[in-house]
């Protein structure tokens, strides 16, 4: 098990590998959208990586395109839905939209 820090609230959680961040972001009741239900068709569930990117699964090419039509993406960025937790070492998240 790792941990994930999830920003701003600073909430830390234990999740286990193959477990996706929007998950563990819901299941530590924290709010953000996700309007396709993790289809990586909406974009709503764009956070960024602060930390820990190398202990999060690879950028696959659907995500990577949704990822192209969102405003205010970054190096950091990516799609809770579609990231999911490789196991290898901590990980702190930033939620940047809200319900």
């Amino acid at each position: 098990m790792i941990t994930v820090t999830i920003m701003p609230a600073g909430n830390s959680v234990e999740a286990g590998e193959g477990t996706s961040l929007l998950s563990i972001i819901l299941g530590a009741d924290q709010k953000i959208q996700h309007n396709c239900d993790g289809k990586a068709t909406c974009g709503t569930c764009h956070i960024f990586v602060l930390e820990g990117r190398k202990g999060v699964s690879k950028i696959t090419r659907e995500e990577n395109e949704k990822l192209d039509s969102i405003v205010g993406v970054g190096s950091k960025s990516r799609l809770a839905c579609q990231a999911t937790i490789l196991g290898t070492e901590d990980v702190t998240v930033e939620v940047l939209s809200f319900r």
